[in-house]
């Protein structure tokens, strides 16, 4: 945690401020109980109502300085807790951000949202805490006992057996409760997985009546975390009486061994009450301590997890040696390219060699699992190739910036994605220079201009989220319409047009070739019909090239197309 805290230097100000304020405080509240002696042992005895007014008033000034002090040291604490909390939110999800999908599968969606936002949460709240108690229950402590052995040295020895025995209580329940934090912010990470695939996937969980089933297993989620909860919560309830338990023991001491000194003459009156008072702030303190203590151990285990995402050093990153472009545009090559899964026995592409050049189509087709996804993938660089090379514009795309290089690419992926907004806006997030007329004309190539139309606001219509209120087709539409008004150099298709029917899907290839004829285009498909009129048709099998050439060649010379194609094609259209 003290590693995050560095992080704290944009606030230096604004939290020496709050330690001096905190500290004025403090003296006022200190000093407060000696000038309560001085009216009972003075004014009091001696009967002088002008020395009791003359003090009071002194009390009142001393008062309003310490609830200013209070007041503005707690409101510059919470703006300085919040504005950590949100640079550091920022931070973890820029750092977020630059994870490649390696990264993402090794800690999970789920626990990198809960790190973004529960973990962050704890270590503010524990800031925030530190800042309004943890600054003044040491001031508060010394300068109790300093004042308290100025008012009978002996009487304080009592402090030495109380502070013992808290130190030995603490000590205790804190060897147990740490692990149970840390555990219980593992059980919260799985609970959101839980949570957050059941109601991703609630149509398949409906529609296989499984909910019941479902329901059970986040129960058990739920309860696990629940039982781990009510550990650790069962161990602060008890330290909480139990401190209170010796305050009050304190006091009674204080009360009975006081009194004998009055008795004896070596104490008066009001330097007991005093000492009374400066015992419940010692107290006070350490109850201050104590809410620290049962703060600190979770906050500790969610900054263990925050500094994991931030000292990760992501797979992919851009090179010192970035080679300069070339004149070529969208020229697209792989170089004897293997590339295998991490912790994976097999590679998933093996020796993989192919040219795609601009004003050409190239299509790769395959089985289920032959690796053509993970081929397209590859070309952003979401991975990076285990052996060989690829290279855009003749550059190998590991001396291209991530950022240059994906400026180069149109990428429609297998699963159209979309987000919350307007149709407008989510086409324009492919280009946000785009004006209203590229947006159009990008939707009516990818023939998504109909159903829009047919839509109440039109281009302006909402998408909800995840566009659950268009179908697979309108998704996949809206998808294409992005990635052509981007006008990339490279345009990636991975089985884009599986939602669409033949007609449509006939219409949006014969528009896109118009659209594309200083391009390159790749295509991913499932359909034979979808790749046949390709320049170039790559057949996947087992992560290697089985056949390369167009739909005819490949007919003569590749046994694996001829049997996918006679899998979807009768002779007659074969």
């Amino acid at each position: 945690m003290i590693k995050l805290f560095k992080k704290l230097r944009p606030f230096s100000i604004s939290i020496i401020l709050v330690i001096i304020l905190v500290f004025i405080q403090t003296i006022t509240d200190l000093y407060l109980p000696t000038l309560m002696s001085d009216i009972v042992d003075t004014g009091i005895v001696n009967k002088d109502i002008d020395y009791i007014l003359d003090i009071g008033k002194r009390m009142v000034l001393i008062t309003i300085l310490g609830t200013i002090s209070a007041v503005y040291a707690s409101y510059l604490s919470s703006k300085i807790g919040m504005g950590f909390g949100t640079n550091l939110r920022n931070e973890v999800f820029t750092k977020v951000e630059s994870f490649s999908l390696h990264e993402f599968d090794k800690t999970g969606t789920s626990s990198l949202i809960t790190r973004t936002t529960n973990d962050i949460t704890q270590v503010q709240t524990v800031l925030i805490t530190i800042l309004r108690m943890f600054v003044r229950a040491p001031i508060m402590a010394v300068g109790g006992i300093i004042m308290a052995v100025s008012k009978d040295a002996k009487l304080s020895l009592i402090f030495v057996v109380v502070i013992v025995v808290l130190a030995i209580l603490i000590s205790l329940i804190g060897a147990k409760s740490i692990p149970l934090y840390k555990l219980m912010q593992v059980k919260l990470d799985k609970l959101n997985l839980v949570l957050r695939e059941r109601l991703t996937g609630i149509r398949v969980i409906r529609a296989f009546n499984r909910v019941d089933k479902e329901k059970s297993k986040f129960n058990d989620a739920n309860l696990d975390l629940v039982d781990t909860a009510i550990k650790v919560n069962k161990l602060m309830a008890i330290l909480m009486p139990l401190m209170m338990l010796i305050m009050n023991f304190t006091n009674v001491a204080i009360i009975w061994f006081g009194s004998i000194r009055i008795d004896n003459g070596v104490m008066q009156v009001g330097d007991l009450m005093a000492f009374i008072q400066y015992a419940m702030q010692i107290m006070f303190s350490l109850v201050m301590f104590t809410m620290m203590f049962i703060l600190v151990p979770r906050a500790s285990a969610s900054a263990v997890r925050i500094n994991e995402v931030l000292d990760t050093n992501p797979d992919i990153n851009d090179s010192d040696k970035l080679e300069n472009e070339t004149s070529k545009r969208g020229y697209l090559e792989f170089k004897n390219v293997i590339f295998s899964y991490h912790g994976a026995e097999e590679p998933v592409l093996k020796g993989v060699s192919f040219c795609a050049k601009p004003g050409e189509v190239t299509a790769i087709i395959g089985g289920t699992g032959c690796g053509k996804s993970t081929l397209v993938n590859l070309i952003p660089r979401f991975y990076d190739v285990t052996n060989g090379s690829i290279l855009v514009d003749g550059v190998d795309i590991k001396k291209i910036t991530q950022q240059n290089l994906r400026s180069k690419i149109g990428l429609v992926p297998q699963k159209a994605v979309l987000f919350t907004g307007s149709i407008s806006e989510n086409i324009r997030f492919g280009n946000q220079g785009a004006n209203d007329e590229q947006v159009r004309h990008a939707a009516n190539i990818a023939q998504a201009t109909e159903f829009i139309g047919n839509m109440k606001e039109g281009f302006d219509s909402y998408i909800s989220q995840g566009g659950t209120n268009l179908s697979g087709g309108q998704k996949q539409r809206i998808s294409i319409a992005r990635a052509l008004v981007r006008k990339p150099e490279i345009y990636v298709f991975d089985d884009s047009f599986s939602a669409l029917d033949f007609k449509t899907d006939a219409k949006l290839r014969q528009a896109l070739k118009k659209e594309t004829v200083n391009d390159t285009v790749i295509i991913v498909a499932q359909r034979v019909t979808t790749v046949m009129d390709a320049n170039r048709i790559i057949v996947l099998e087992d992560g290697n090239i089985a056949g390369m050439g167009t739909h005819k060649e490949l007919l003569k010379s590749c046994s694996v197309y001829q049997e996918i194609v006679s899998s979807q094609l009768s002779k007659e259209e074969i």
